[in-house]
């Protein structure tokens, strides 16, 4: 039986990927959206959403070891600290959040008056206690890198075997939207969304995987990159006022447009044809089927 299970996962590596990336994460949401109606007798605490982060994360370590074995997971490690890439994508990776945070802050002064809430940056919801430098830090080791070492780290790469970069990243997009569902059982501003807000949500969803795919194939598939950028990111919107969070997705979605469009066909600067480095030797010569995502 086990056998079975890993000769299957072996096939089909993607549909493998997805699947675990749900269920852990969807059993850590049903488990919160559970105890919030009663309907369990344990008070699961809202923190309790930052372990559904590591769906992704996990999945990717589990379904690389089952295919693909203990060297391409040391493979994978590295790309999570892989730090020398240049000075300009680290910039990116952590300032353009930070900048685009600044404009919209700038925008709310002019506009009504007052600065938005300094001490909001990098607060959250479930953790009311958390700010600042350490709430980024928080955001980057939980959404950041759980969700990016996944959905960049080992998806993307695999879906751009045989596809354009953009096929790939519209591909990705909609399995990323649909593992957020559960979130819509238990977190407060995501169940009070109506059908416009809805849309506008997942107009952002793309827009920041087109960027994310842009970072990640420019920087040679440096999951750090990608997972500074999502927590920053993160960081500056999860807390703050809602008309600075609405300018900083605004202006999210206009970069996108602008990297696709300068980019032309293949969406970022540089398609990865790797899932590790630049050539992706390792984990290319153990498996073969890239596509059943």
């Amino acid at each position: 039986m086990t056998s079975r299970i890993s000769d299957w996962t072996k096939q089909h590596p993607l549909v493998a990927y997805f699947a675990l990336a749900y269920t852990i994460t969807w059993t850590v949401g049903l488990w919160i959206a559970a105890s919030q109606r009663g309907w369990i007798g344990v008070q699961v605490p809202a923190s309790a959403h930052f372990l559904a982060s590591y769906g992704p994360m996990l999945s990717a370590f589990i379904v690389t070891g089952m295919t693909a074995g203990a060297a391409c997971i040391r493979e994978l490690v590295g790309r999570m600290t892989r730090w020398r890439v240049g000075i300009r994508w680290i910039l990116v990776a952590l300032g353009s959040p930070v900048f685009l945070y600044l404009i919209a802050a700038l925008i709310l002064r002019i506009s009504s008056g007052a600065w938005p809430d300094w001490s909001r940056f990098g607060a959250a919801e479930e953790l009311p206690a958390l700010a600042g430098l350490a709430g980024w830090a928080f955001h980057t080791l939980t959404f950041g890198i759980g969700e990016e070492t996944g959905w960049r780290g080992f998806a993307l790469p695999r879906l751009q075997r045989g596809r354009s970069a953009r096929s790939a990243t519209l591909i990705l997009w909609v399995f990323w939207a649909i593992w957020h569902l559960a979130m819509f059982t238990y977190k407060e501003n995501m169940m009070a969304m109506g059908i416009f807000q809805v849309i506008g949500w997942l107009v952002g969803m793309l827009s920041g995987a087109i960027v994310l795919t842009w970072l990640y194939n420019s920087t040679q598939g440096s999951i750090l990159m990608v997972a500074l950028w999502h927590g920053t990111y993160n960081a500056t919107v999860a807390a703050t006022e809602p008309l600075v969070a609405a300018i900083v997705s605004a202006f999210v979605i206009f970069g996108a447009v602008v990297i696709a469009r300068a980019a032309g066909e293949p969406l970022p600067l540089r398609q990865a044809n790797h899932l590790g480095g630049p050539h992706g030797n390792q984990i290319h010569h153990h498996h073969h089927s890239t596509h059943s995502g």
